[in-house]
């Protein structure tokens, strides 16, 4: 007679699940996020995964929003607000004997208008099948298989990059032409100085030997040979050629 009982008393709630999990297919990435292109498993996707199996096996999910925030996170280009919400759902799932299994499950949905709570409690629910079911999603990804410091680590390199952008755009041009060469006679050949002015020139902007002699204010056959007054007129032309190096980083 024990016996008897002990068997009616037995939950059917554990054999319901495991006949569930047999029963349902895999979940695919088959829908596309416009904005982002990523692709994503809609509720829809999983509701039609599981209805069958829930019907067979006699299975009911009942929600329970237990707790829900709601915050201002910003606003659109528009002007429209837009609003994120965490839901905390206890979910009970029932067997046809009454018998069943609870399960908290926490969502986050973002909308500007009054959908965010719609979209909160659809995340909340499409991973409470895939846990509790043991949905197969064929390539969902394996939080082993990340690595956030790596992530970050390159976020910061990014980050600095563009800082390093931005400051060669905002600093000075370099003087080109030295001070005490400025009352060299307009006729006398470079000095030194002036040779290595145009040479450290040339390593910022690429301009070559060649298309230095050819401007038309320059008649040396040599850069060395170049007058005081050709000089400033190269000199001239490079303050208004752009950095090759920020040219590169720009085009990346």
């Amino acid at each position: 007679m024990s016996e008897v009982k002990q068997q009616i008393a037995e939950p059917k709630i554990y054999a319901a699940i495991a006949g569930v999990i047999a029963d349902c297919g895999a979940v695919g990435k088959d829908k596309v996020n416009k904005q982002q292109g990523f692709k994503y498993r809609s509720v829809d996707d999983v509701f039609n995964a599981l209805h069958p199996a829930l019907a067979k096996n006699k299975v009911v999910i009942v929600p329970n929003v237990v707790e829900r925030k709601c915050e201002e996170v910003g606003k659109t280009k528009t002007g429209a607000t837009i609003l994120k919400v965490v839901c905390k759902v206890k979910y009970d799932i029932y067997a046809e004997d009454g018998s069943h299994i609870s399960s908290i499950i926490y969502g986050e949905g973002m909308d500007m208008g009054d959908k965010a709570t719609n979209k909160a409690m659809a995340i909340a629910y499409k991973y409470l099948c895939f846990q509790i079911f043991c949905i197969p999603t064929e390539e969902m990804s394996d939080p082993d298989a990340e690595s956030l410091e790596t992530e970050l680590k390159a976020e910061k390199k990014e980050e600095l990059k563009v800082q390093q952008v931005r400051s060669a755009q905002k600093a000075p041009a370099p003087q080109t032409q030295p001070a005490k060469e400025e009352n060299a006679p307009d006729d006398a050949t470079i000095t030194p100085v002036m040779l290595s002015t145009i040479k450290n020139e040339q390593a910022r902007t690429g301009v070559s030997d060649e298309q230095i002699l050819k401007m038309r204010d320059v008649k040396a056959k040599k850069i060395e040979d170049m007058t005081v007054l050709e000089f400033k007129k190269v000199m001239n032309k490079f303050q208004k050629t752009p950095d090759l190096k920020r040219e590169e980083k720009e085009n990346e």
